[in-house]
């Protein structure tokens, strides 16, 4: 039996560092052990005190617990699929102290098909009754499109069997997998005429081979962004405060988009109530260091692309077109717990292989 909590802030906590983290469980690793595995008193000896401590190495990190075995209990920390903290998950586990009767996990691991169904409400998902099969675009032919078939699929029960289904993919691909490899994805019960379904036991080499593909074809793709020409655009909003954008107009219109698949977009928040919505000069100056920092550490070479910027409504928002989401997100992070003090910064990374969300500027 496994166990899923998600992480509060204590203010007794006192971990700064993942060795921190690790120091404080290794001083209680045996009487969390008796604990998962007598089955007893374990949301006081373990849940709440993993909660607070795991919380202050790292806000959005989950976690499970079991026995792995008669003898090793094990420790699965997972980022429940958001993207951003898979990164900080991986790392923290890197530092895993090796300790007898323990085993220590990053993200949800992928399951053994034979042995595995998913049952909620009067709904079972197995490989008896699940099957896929992709849908090709032309206009966008490196992105993975999925429809899952499910024999049993009606209306009425449409949001119990499609909770299923991802709760299915989750464990039958691991969490990795299903968090980033997938590029659109919906859940029918049946599928157009002379469209071959494939079984689900085949989704996992099915996605290994597109990933490959995919892979190959943009590995060698780099781009300098040292010559190229920057557009500003200024309007106003439906409400009528002013909007304003630069975007690289040249990158836009770049043929091997795909190559750099992820966005990181970054929402810097301030108060423009006597400026129209606008920055002050103080808050300007340091978002623009911000920015500055941001820039030297995403290199275009290495694959960061700086997209552009949006100012307006007390928000500004920065994109990013990345190579990968790991060192973005792991760089992007310290750079914000910099600011933390003087700007209110938040970041997502998401995948968008052909910069759709880039459309806005192609006005400029």
């Amino acid at each position: 039996m496994k166990f899923l909590r998600r992480m509060f802030p204590s203010k007794y906590d006192n971990i700064v560092t993942n060795k921190d983290f690790w120091d404080w469980f290794v001083t209680h690793q045996k009487k969390f052990w008796k604990a998962i595995h007598n089955g007893e008193k374990i949301e006081e000896i373990f849940f709440d005190k993993m909660m607070s401590k795991l919380n202050q190495a790292k806000d959005g990190i989950f976690f499970l617990t079991g026995m792995y075995d008669n003898k090793t209990a094990e420790l699965i920390l997972t980022a429940d699929t958001n993207i951003k903290n898979i990164v900080f998950v991986e790392d923290l586990i890197k530092l895993a102290p090796d300790i007898d009767n323990w085993k220590f996990t990053a993200l949800k691991p992928e399951v053994n098909i034979s042995k595995f169904h998913i049952k909620m409400g009067d709904h079972t998902f197995s490989a008896d009754n699940l099957s896929f099969y992709a849908t090709q675009d032309d206009n966008y032919p490196d992105e993975i499109d999925l429809t899952i078939l499910y024999k049993y699929f009606n209306e009425a029960d449409k949001e119990v069997i499609i909770n299923g289904v991802y709760i299915y993919l989750n464990n039958l691909l691991g969490e990795l997998t299903s968090a980033t490899i997938i590029d659109h994805l919906q859940i029918k019960g049946s599928s157009p005429e002379n469209v071959e379904l494939i079984p689900i036991a085949k989704l996992k080499d099915y996605l290994r081979w597109r990933e490959s593909e995919f892979e190959q074809k943009y590995q060698h793709k780099r781009y300098s962004a040292q010559k190229d020409n920057w557009g500003s655009f200024e309007a106003a909003l439906s409400n009528g405060k002013p909007y304003f954008a630069i975007a690289n107009t040249t990158v836009l219109e770049w043929d091997h988009k795909a190559s750099h698949p992820w966005v990181l977009k970054i929402e810097i928040r301030y108060d423009g109530k006597d400026n129209r919505g606008l920055p002050n000069p103080e808050d300007s100056r340091l978002m623009n260091a911000f920015e500055e920092e941001l820039n030297t550490a995403l290199i275009d070479t290495e694959g960061y692309l700086n997209i552009g910027r949006e100012t307006a409504d007390n928000l500004r928002e920065i994109f990013f077109a990345c190579r990968e989401f790991r060192n973005s997100s792991r760089l992007t992070y310290e750079i914000i717990t910099k600011y933390s003090d003087k700007l209110k910064i938040e970041y997502h990374i998401y995948k968008d292989k052909y910069w759709q969300t880039f459309d806005r500027f192609k006005h400029l």
